[in-house]
Order: C-alpha cells, then sequence, then structure tokens
C-alpha cells in the first residue's frame, strides 16, 4: 500500500476539528476587527472542508471496513461530530460575511448530520460489546457530541434573521433544543469521563489533547446561549431566556477554571513524563476550545458587558493564533512528509521493474 492510501486508509475520524479550529479562530479575528487575517483563515477552512469531504468519501467507499471500525470504537467513534460542527462553524463564519445563501445550506446539513449521528452513532457505540468496558475507553472525544449541539444552537441563531414569520418560531425551538440538549450531553459526558479517571485512570499517554474539548464544549455553550438571549421574541425563546442568561457566565467561569488543569495536565504528559510532542490529528481538538474560548470571552464582553471578560478574550484570542498557526504548519509538513514518501515508493517501484 502506498503512503497515501495508507494516510487515507488512517485517517482519523475527528479531522474535521481542523475546519473548527480554524473557522473559529476567523470568527474571533472577525469579532475584533482583525479582517483581513480573519478573511485569509476563512478560505483556509473553505479549502480543509472541501479536501476533507474528498478524503471521508474516498476513505468510506475504498477502506469501507476501516471507518465501520471507526464508527465502532468507543475510544474514537464520538470524534465523527466534528463533521457536524465543522459544517455548522464555517456557516456561521460564512454568515458573519453575509453569504447566508451558502451559510442557510450548511446550517441545514449541519442539523441533518446532527439528527443523524446524535441517534445512530451513539447506539452504535454504546450497544456493541467486544468484551471490552465500555467505562474504561471514555475519554475527551465524547465531549465533541456536546459541541456539536451548541454548534446547531449557533447555527439556528445566525439563520433567525433571515427566515420568514412563519419559519421564526421553528428556528427558535431549533435552537433552544440544540442548546439544553448539548448541556445535558456535556453533564452525561462529563460524569462518565470523571467515572473513568477513577475508576481507571488515565496514562500520560492516554491523556491526549482532546481532553481540552471539555473546557471548549462549555465555551461554545457560552456563545450558543448569549445568541439565543439575544434572538428576536418567540414562544420557546421567551421561555428560556432568563434561564440561559443567568448560566452563560457561569460556564465561562467553569471555563476559567479548567484552563490551568488543563495546561498543568500538559506538563505532567510531556515534562514529567517524557510522552514526546509531535503532531497528531487530536491537536485540532486542543485549538478549537481555546479559540471557542476567546470567542466566547469576547462575546461576553460585549454581550454582557463584562470587560473584564472581554480582555481575557483578546489575550487567548492571540494565544488561539499562535497555536493555530503552529498546528497548521504541523499539519503541512506532516501532508507534504506522506506525498514524498508516496513519490519516493513509485520511483523505487519503477526503478525495480526496469
Amino acid at each position: 500500500m502506498s503512503p497515501i492510501r495508507h494516510a487515507i486508509a488512517h485517517l482519523a475520524p475527528g479531522y474535521f476539528a481542523a475546519v473548527m479550529g480554524t473557522g473559529i479562530v476567523s470568527v474571533g479575528l472577525h469579532d475584533v476587527g482583525v479582517e483581513v487575517l480573519s478573511l485569509v483563515l476563512m478560505w483556509i477552512a473553505v479549502v480543509l472542508y472541501i479536501v476533507l469531504w474528498a478524503l471521508y468519501i474516498w476513505r468510506a467507499v475504498g477502506f469501507r471496513q476501516q471507518v465501520v471500525a471507526d464508527l465502532r470504537d468507543p475510544e474514537i467513534a464520538f470524534a465523527f461530530f466534528t463533521v457536524v460542527a465543522a459544517t455548522d462553524v464555517l456557516g456561521v463564519r460564512l454568515a458573519k460575511e453575509g453569504m447566508i445563501a451558502v451559510a442557510t445550506p450548511l446550517f441545514l446539513l449541519g442539523a441533518a448530520l446532527w439528527f443523524v449521528f446524535g441517534y445512530l452513532l451513539p447506539w452504535q457505540v454504546l450497544m456493541t460489546r467486544d468484551g471490552k468496558p465500555i467505562l474504561a475507553r471514555a475519554n475527551g472525544t465524547w465531549f465533541i457530541w456536546a459541541v456539536a449541539s451548541q454548534s446547531l444552537a449557533i447555527g439556528m441563531t445566525q439563520l433567525r434573521p433571515y427566515v420568514d414569520a412563519l419559519a421564526a418560531p421553528w428556528v427558535g425551538m431549533l435552537a433552544v433544543l440544540a442548546w439544553s440538549v448539548g448541556v445535558i450531553l456535556y453533564a452525561a459526558m462529563a460524569m462518565l469521563v470523571l467515572l473513568r479517571v477513577v475508576h481507571f485512570g488515565v496514562t500520560p499517554q492516554q491523556f491526549d489533547p482532546a481532553y481540552w474539548v471539555a473546557m471548549g464544549a462549555l465555551a461554545i455553550a457560552v456563545v450558543a446561549g448569549a445568541g439565543i438571549v439575544e434572538m428576536d421574541r418567540s414562544p420557546m425563546v421567551d421561555a428560556v431566556r432568563p434561564l440561559i442568561a443567568a448560566t452563560v457566565v457561569i460556564f465561562w467561569v467553569f471555563c476559567v477554571w479548567l484552563i490551568p488543569l488543563l495546561v498543568g495536565a500538559g506538563v505532567w504528559r510531556h515534562a514529567v513524563h517524557r510522552v514526546p510532542l509531535r503532531y497528531v490529528a487530536t491537536l485540532w481538538s486542543m485549538v478549537f476550545p481555546i479559540g471557542m474560548f476567546a470567542a466566547a470571552s469576547i462575546s461576553l464582553g460585549t454581550a454582557d458587558e463584562l470587560p473584564a471578560a472581554g480582555s481575557v478574550g483578546q489575550i487567548a484570542l492571540v494565544v488561539a493564533v499562535a497555536v493555530w498557526a503552529v498546528v497548521f504548519i504541523a499539519m503541512l509538513y506532516r501532508v507534504f512528509a506522506v506525498v514524498r514518501d508516496s513519490i519516493r515508493a513509485r520511483g523505487s517501484a519503477q526503478r525495480s521493474l526496469v
């Protein structure tokens, strides 16, 4: 098997997190007025989205057994929800640029994928038994289920101004539904992951960057909740507006508390236990939470008039841009290495035939 085919066969299910991370950093830059860099990242996100769909379709057609195995593997299956979140995050960024005609189909696709994945994928994972305890395999990727729900809620808040009076109540209801489900899923996933840590422990090798999603899932709930609070009147939105307004600040404060814990865990993993720091696809699951925290902080700073949160958000955005750049360059180097090795392998095969 050529290096390219091998890379496709083993393509990580959560690679759409690259679109999520790039898209949310672009949103943050747009919100603070850094338009040129924001547009560059937006178009990078568009290219990544298209390329990843092509690669995943290639993998589904050419390596069906590997895809099915991933869908049944509790350690990585929930990473497929990055497809939902990436679709919505990209739609949000395009909507902010005024491209609502492109963003709307993305929001509709995200909603359809959320419903399909939300019912079929967890059933497939949790009802499959291979002799290994499910709880021992819970990890940070499980929080992506909650992230996907919150991303749909944000998409609906962006879509609401562009729908007519007949559709508006349904858009509001779907936004509240997705936000509420996302919050409950976060609580459930947090309990399962905590039970895994308590009962089975986590080794330094197992504590990968995907655990940062525990913070990112709350940060996106802040942005989604703030968007719902600012939505126009509708029966469902009016019923929950006070509750959501009271919870988003609490969620943001808990995000702040989680960050030192996650940074410390990274030090424990790489500095204390000497786990090599090299490029892996799950690094994008760290880029997105940092960018999402920045966006959430900036949102609180403006919408809720919390200048301290806005200042924290601007600092976090600088960090997010730096982390994004490092991970993006590392990804490009990895792609270059795979293509280079494939060309060399093909050259060697041709010389052997001569």
